[in-house]
């Protein structure tokens, strides 16, 4: 790149323009290295919000099961005119005031569904992390990815002063009639190919930087990557043993196993709904003189204030509708258990392709870094011999065009690469450490 420099000088307004247009982007940007990235992300993400108010969601349900081993009071009155024999107002005595307090304590199927209601909060936080570390892949990508266009959009800025100095240059030797005019049209062609470039480039930092503001909170326009704050990704082998890893660290197979899990405690339940139950219960009643209870009772039999306590005891003896019920939590038990094998199957087979992918992207990876080492060197060679006069400037133009490109190709097959790495980290779980190791 810098041997074409010595074929021409461009005017310093022209070079000072081009500089401007690769870094206009940059001008208000602040470095945010990665791990503080994820920190935000995690911070500010709605998808965390949302994962830890279904884990709240479901521990209150929890201590709704479990509270109602604990006595459950109610006081109220039940004030009211009486003609005749005094009625109940629902269900209790017309009373200035009444309290009621009950509780369960011998209750097989409340026990269970108390472990159901457990293991649901249990399986509400294994979701909680899937999210946390789906917020993390999120955010690690998008920041690579930023890094990769940022780095570009320099290199498509220096790709486009050197194909505007070599419009120049063909222009002159047009003039001096060196080289034909079809040349310019050329040279303009590569020119604009650049300038494309550079414009896709520009849209995809805008966007990326949108993502990641709307992942971690900042403004768009502050935030710009800084590559060196990413750790080096382990390098994957075809011997590891992922697959296995994977299974063990799934936190989608931990879910459906621990769902499994609580909905084998309901249906458990359900059929011991039909066993007997014991309840302690009390109640306290102020009755009021003038709802003639004197009249009904021996004289001077009759007081005012009024308490029973004991035992509330049932036995369940026909329920054909509890009995359907529990046959169909059956049903639902059986088929949450052969989601967990279906689970572990689509993991299998997902993290095994994703290894197998992430070799095939390494070996491409290999290839391109390989292309451009060539073209690089024949771009060399060739700048050799157009100092040697055994070759034409157009042929260095060439040679140099070819060199970008093999550039742009290695730089996709590394984000590539770095992707699929990532992305399998997270199924074997070793992403949230990885980023942990980052500066």
């Amino acid at each position: 790149m810098n041997g074409l420099l010595r074929y021409v000088r461009l005017p310093i307004p022209l070079l000072v323009a081009v500089f401007l247009l690769s870094s206009v982007a940059n001008l208000f940007a602040e470095p945010l290295p990665l791990k503080r990235a994820v920190e935000l992300a995690l911070k500010h993400s709605t998808l965390a919000a949302a994962a830890s108010a279904d884990e709240q969601r479901a521990f209150s349900s929890y201590l709704e099961a479990r509270d109602q081993y604990l006595p459950q009071a109610v006081i109220g009155s039940g004030v009211g005119k009486t003609w005749g024999y005094p009625l109940s107002l629902e269900g209790s005595a017309p009373s200035i005031v009444n309290l009621a307090t009950q509780s369960a304590l011998v209750n097989p199927a409340l026990r269970d569904f108390v472990r159901a209601a457990k293991t649901e909060w249990q399986a509400s936080t294994i979701q909680s992390k899937d999210q946390r570390t789906r917020v993390i892949q999120e955010t690690v990508l998008s920041y690579a990815e930023l890094a990769k266009w940022e780095a570009l959009l320099t290199h498509f800025g220096d790709e486009q002063a050197q194909g505007l100095k070599m419009e120049q240059i063909v222009n002159q030797r047009i003039q001096e009639g060196v080289d034909n005019p079809l040349l310019r049209t050329q040279a303009k062609l590569t020119t604009a190919r650049a300038r494309l470039r550079i414009t896709q480039a520009q849209g995809a930092i805008d966007v990326l930087r949108n993502r990641l503001s709307q992942l971690t909170g900042l403004p768009a326009s502050s935030i710009e990557s800084v590559p060196d704050s990413m750790p080096a990704l382990p390098e994957i082998k075809r011997e590891d043993d992922l697959v296995c890893k994977a299974v063990q660290s799934s936190p989608t197979i931990q879910f459906t196993q621990t769902h499994a899990n609580a909905l084998d405690f309901r249906a458990r339940g359900e059929h011991r709904a039909l066993w007997p139950t014991i309840d302690f219960a009390a109640q306290y009643a102020l009755l009021a003189s003038f709802n003639n209870y004197e009249n009904y009772f021996k004289a001077g039999s009759f007081q005012q204030h009024n308490a029973t306590i004991g035992l509330v005891m049932r036995f369940p003896f026909l329920s054909p509708a509890q009995h359907a019920h529990a046959q169909a939590a059956d049903a639902e038990a059986l088929h949450a258990k052969q989601d967990v094998t279906t689970a572990k199957d689509k993991v299998s087979e997902e993290t095994l392709k994703l290894q197998r992918s992430v070799e095939q992207l390494a070996a491409a990876q290999e290839v391109a870094g390989l292309e451009y080492q060539i073209a690089q060197s024949n771009f060399d060679a060739v700048r050799v011999r157009v100092d040697a006069s055994t070759a034409t400037l157009h042929d260095a133009e060439d040679a140099r065009i070819q060199a970008n490109e093999r550039y742009n190709q290695l730089q996709d097959a590394n984000f590539e690469l770095e992707r699929g790495r990532i992305e399998l980290l997270r199924a074997t779980g070793d992403l949230e450490s990885w980023v942990e190791g980052s500066k």
